[in-house]
């Protein structure tokens, strides 16, 4: 292995103790793949194995945590009827020597009607023709739901959870001015509309109490800032920063579709929001980066920063199914950064994937035959 990458390789003691054998990790990759009940399917299996192996952490991909939740095909952790499918996921994770974090999340205004199981689709606040606003008593309910999520996470051997709080879902849509119009103790004011993202911190730590396990790590994602007039801007993620390092949490996860995207609002915009974010934290919490980290040379230009204690790495593990032997056998430079359709079969992809690369969503890493169609900007 070259020495300009084995800093990435260090390992990184969590404030509970828990040892990271290094600094990378898996990005929360949905691959739009799961049974009925969000099963891993022989077409998952086959696309996770040997993914992960050498990283030192694995992000599942968006788990939800009540049928109300569910907008696409994803791991579910809202029954005991989930803990096999939980456990197959530690399984998999520790068979390849890393740590298993799941995401837990909910869609809020983004679920799909037609797999919330007769719960419809519901938000913060009204929007006609799409979400109904939550009642106090159902709010109460959700902020358990992912309280018990958790406690499935720990009973199937997982190592931690990590609060979805990012990418315009439900936990965001509560922050959010633009979608959060309640004038009730869950929204208004700032600190009302954290109320919803600190009482599922809250009760998730209180789950981790009751089991008496210190050692399972809780972190949380969040997206630094959104488009339109009320949306988040950088003064009021350094708030959600602020609260959130006061909390028992282990880590913060910032999403971000490019490292190094600059500022928009609420701060100096000629700074990068990974840099302001770092700095806000102080060493209070440590942070992982993300942002379209594809070769050896992307993720040890983006450590060179100091702005990051972790890497979260997406595209480029959904592009190598053997990424960091590459890095630490000195082959980075067989790292690919496009898919090749004459050779689709190697990356294992599932339908859903392939479709999405077809069709040129920048979801999924570009491919040499298909021009990107869709360019996401929003967060």
């Amino acid at each position: 292995m070259k020495e300009t990458y084995r800093p990435l390789f260090e390992p990184y003691t969590l404030n509970n103790g828990v040892e990271v054998k290094n600094r990378l990790a898996v990005a929360p990759v949905t691959i739009y793949d799961s049974g009925p009940d969000g099963e891993l399917t022989p077409a998952a299996r086959r696309f996770w194995e040997d993914r992960f192996k050498g990283f030192g952490m694995f992000i599942m991909p968006f788990t939800n945590v009540h049928p109300s939740s569910i907008g696409f095909e994803s791991p579910n952790a809202f029954s005991e009827d989930h803990l096999p499918t939980l456990s197959e996921y530690a399984r998999i994770s520790h068979d390849q020597g890393a740590l298993a974090v799941a995401q837990i999340a909910h869609s809020g205004l983004r679920a799909h009607p037609s797999m919330t199981r007769g719960y419809g689709v519901v938000a913060p606040s009204a929007l006609p023709g799409r979400a109904r606003a939550l009642a106090d008593a159902e709010v109460e309910a959700l902020v358990a739901a992912f309280a018990n999520a958790a406690d499935l996470a720990i009973r199937a051997g997982l190592d931690g959870v990590e609060i979805h709080g990012a990418n315009g879902w439900l936990i965001q849509q509560f922050f959010s001015g633009t979608y959060n119009r309640r004038a009730d103790r869950w929204g208004g004011s700032l600190e009302k509309r954290l109320a919803f993202p600190l009482a599922i911190v809250d009760a998730v730590d209180e789950v981790r109490r009751a089991r008496n396990r210190p050692d399972f790590i809780v972190g949380y994602r969040f997206s630094p800032e959104e488009p339109g007039p009320d949306g988040l801007t950088m003064a009021d993620t350094f708030a959600l920063v602020d609260v959130l390092a006061d909390k028992p949490l282990q880590y913060l996860h910032i999403s971000l579709w490019d490292f190094y995207k600059k500022a928009r609002r609420g701060a100096d915009t000629s700074r990068l929001r990974m840099d302001l974010v770092h700095e806000r934290l102080d060493g209070r919490l440590p942070l992982i980066g993300v942002g379209n980290l594809y070769t050896a040379d992307d993720m040890a230009k983006a450590w060179a920063t100091g702005t990051a204690e972790f890497l979260a790495v997406g595209k480029s593990v959904l592009l190598n199914p053997h990424l960091v032997d590459l890095i630490e056998t000195g082959r980075e430079s067989e790292i690919e950064t496009c898919f090749d359709w004459d050779k689709a079969d190697s990356y294992r992809y599932t339908p859903a994937m392939l479709d999405g690369t077809r069709a040129g969503t920048d979801f999924y890493p570009p491919s040499k035959q298909f021009e990107l169609r869709y360019r996401s900007e929003e967060y």
